[in-house]
């Protein structure tokens, strides 16, 4: 049994939990290797204290599922199956309670359990399973480092088509196009590219606006690449631009660097927040910086723990998440610089190196 199961058993028996039952494809991924889209069909991966794991998956998966799990005892069930009826002749023993992930299950799904497996109390895995993932073991860094590697030679690539009359749309359409071509599984949310005005609008959705001199260019981008997700946002100067927007700039260049300098194992996230807010706001633009800090980043590419100015966890080593200050002043500049960082025992290693000074695009 892997560490992350004994873990999780070891909770287990200090709750009096008889049962788990993880049904999020990506957690089931993270606690057995075998990362899959199930659709409607059943997935699940189930722990009995004093039992070794098992899968169940649809027939159809079953030799996928074998050749990533390191889980050997894996059943399987038809389209024609109830896949719940499976799952209880499979079970030994009677359920007293069970874990279960709550954000992840319908009402019909666990009506469908309680059914079949009549346990007579659920307990939410949920915070478990987050204190989990929030610390990244060297082999997910490394996949995360290959993430990252890959949306900043996306965004090196989609760069080269920044010309006068070019469409948001047709930019978008670039980093995706490159996002296949240099080997992601594909974006890890939906792929913006923003203009001038629109620039300003933190989650603006890219459209047919054509980019033209004088303009703010924001790409937030970025890719999944074997279940681990990048994140990445950087704006570039189309052109010459104001003095106020120049200003703008380098606020938000100084608000990141301010909080990158925070991060270290023992502070907490809210001062993290707190040193790039402060920046901005003795800089005049408090109330333009709309949203947190960050978030976690992992096989989620918006996960546990949120990165705001109320957060008093602490940082340990191993944790990854997102530092991401903006500025967005209507009609008159947006901008944003996002990297990727993980805490380390002394300090902080930035994870994304695409350069972040003020560029023109010419």
């Amino acid at each position: 049994m892997n560490p992350k199961w004994s873990g999780l058993e070891q909770n287990m028996k200090q709750s009096g939990i008889d049962t788990m039952l993880i049904t999020d494809p990506k957690h089931v991924y993270y606690l057995t290797g075998f990362l899959s889209d199930p659709h409607e069909r059943f997935l699940g991966a189930v722990l009995q204290t004093g039992h070794e794991p098992f899968m169940l998956v649809p027939a159809l998966d079953e030799e996928a599922a074998r050749a990533a799990s390191d889980i050997t005892d894996i059943i399987t069930h038809q389209d024609t199956d109830n896949p719940y009826q499976i799952l209880a002749a499979k079970i030994k023993g009677n359920i007293g309670t069970i874990g279960l992930e709550k954000e992840n299950l319908s009402m019909a799904r666990y009506e469908a359990l309680q059914e079949a497996l009549s346990f007579s109390a659920s307990f939410d895995l949920g915070p478990w399973l987050r204190e989990l993932r929030m610390h990244k073991s060297p082999e997910e860094v490394g996949k995360l480092r290959h993430a990252i590697s890959l949306i900043e030679q996306v965004l090196q690539e989609a760069l080269k088509q920044v010309k006068e009359g070019v469409s948001e749309n047709e930019l978008v359409a670039e980093v995706e196009y490159q996002i296949r071509k240099l080997g992601a599984d594909g974006p890890s949310f939906d792929s913006m590219v923003l203009f001038g005005e629109n620039a300003a609008l933190p989650h603006g959705v890219p459209g047919k606006r054509q980019l033209r001199r004088g303009d703010l260019v924001m790409f937030d981008i970025g890719v999944y690449a074997d279940g681990y997700a990048s994140d990445i946002t950087r704006t570039f100067a189309y052109g010459e631009i104001t003095d106020e927007q120049t200003r703008i700039y380098n606020t938000v260049l100084a608000a990141n660097e301010a909080a990158i300098a925070q991060i270290r194992p023992g502070v907490t996230f809210a001062s993290i927040d707190k040193a790039a807010r402060d920046l901005i706001t003795e800089a005049g633009y408090g109330e333009y910086f709309l949203h947190r800090l960050g978030h976690g980043l992992g096989i989620d590419v918006h996960e546990f723990p949120s990165v705001h100015g109320l957060n008093e966890l602490t940082l340990s080593a191993g944790n990854v998440f997102t530092v991401e200050p903006g500025i967005y002043v209507p009609g008159i500049a947006g901008v944003r610089i996002e990297d990727d960082v993980l805490v380390t025992e002394s300090g902080v290693d930035v994870l994304t190196q695409f350069p972040k000074q003020l560029t023109f695009i010419d």
